[in-house]
């Protein structure tokens, strides 16, 4: 337990990202408190707080990265036991939000997955939520608790200016959707941006149409804010050096990487992939081409923030 402003604060992590979680803690000095999280024979879930949370403002580290739904699930219970052993508050600390890319309806009979979880952890006893370059800014609007959205922008800004401060840069959205994305960068970095035309046949699947923008003889970097099966990127990135592009990067706050996305990874024009860790990445998903940049100062100081009754916006400024 910390005692920060005079209120008490514990730090619980579940099994999703226990590496980030203890980065966080070794960031806020915040120890981790116990907790015994175990499953029945049926695979049933089921959580032990070790130590009491009464009257206490307490933070779960949690992103629900695959395996979604046994991560969501596991939050979901240690939401309602924290809730239930009477704290004074539940803040869950989701760096990546599962679902989001259900955010609307696209086509008849189909769900809103991303409000569905929004409603879930609201129920459950969430009091805030903290999040991480949510799929869409409106998913925001489907709580009606506070909901934070950090922003990894300054993180791989900072990166790609140590190592690429002398290329002559273009930022490059993989669609039209990433272009307000791609514009804030490509203004942190003084840089042009490009638009991907592309059509998406079905899921995870993508067709390069047409590239708007001058790449030639330029360094591209591809800006999003997750990668899943890497089929745009990969595509992206033949087409980019096709229209002579001198090298291509790509970045993204989310690695998911579902298979096949080692394979293209391996297989493509990218020179490197700048990701965070946000999501914690397996040894089947570590790669010389992929390297990962810490986001528990970000979230640590937004934790310290937030106890202390001090603004975020300052945190997710990128100087231009």
């Amino acid at each position: 337990m910390a005692t920060i402003n005079g209120l008490k604060v514990k730090l619980f992590t579940l099994n999703a990202n226990r590496s980030l979680a203890q980065r966080i803690s070794n960031f806020t000095g915040i120890e981790l408190s116990r907790c015994d999280l175990h499953r029945f024979a049926d695979g049933e879930i089921s959580v032990d707080i070790e130590e009491t949370v009464r009257g206490h403002h307490v933070f779960i580290i949690q992103p629900t990265q695959p395996p979604v739904n046994e991560n969501l699930m596991e939050l979901l219970i240690m939401i309602d036991a924290v809730k239930r052993a009477s704290s004074q508050s539940v803040n869950v600390v989701m760096p990546y939000y599962g679902y989001s890319r259900q955010d609307r309806k696209s086509a008849s009979r189909q769900p809103i997955s991303a409000k569905l979880v929004a409603n879930l952890l609201s129920v459950a006893g969430a009091s805030r939520v903290i999040s991480m370059d949510l799929h869409a800014g409106q998913i925001q609007g489907f709580f009606d608790i506070p909901i934070d959205n950090f922003v990894g922008m300054p993180i791989l800004v900072d990166y790609f200016r140590r190592e690429l401060n002398n290329k002559d840069l273009v930022i490059v959205s993989p669609d039209h959707g990433g272009a307000v994305r791609a514009r804030r960068m490509g203004n942190a970095m003084h840089a042009p941006i490009a638009i991907i035309d592309k059509s998406r046949p079905k899921p995870n699947e993508s067709e390069v149409m047409n590239i708007v923008g001058d790449v030639k003889g330029r360094t591209a970097i591809i800006i999003d804010d997750l990668i899943d099966t890497a089929g745009t990127i990969a595509t992206a990135s033949e087409a980019l050096k096709e229209a002579g592009a001198e090298a291509v990067y790509a970045a993204c706050t989310h690695p998911v990487l579902s298979p096949p996305a080692m394979q293209r990874i391996e297989e493509s024009e990218i020179e490197e992939i700048v990701c965070t860790n946000t999501i914690e990445l397996g040894p089947d998903k570590r790669s010389e081409k992929i390297v990962q940049l810490d986001v528990a100062p970000l979230l640590g100081q937004g934790i310290l923030n937030i106890v202390q009754d001090k603004p975020l916006s300052s945190l997710f400024e990128t100087d231009e």
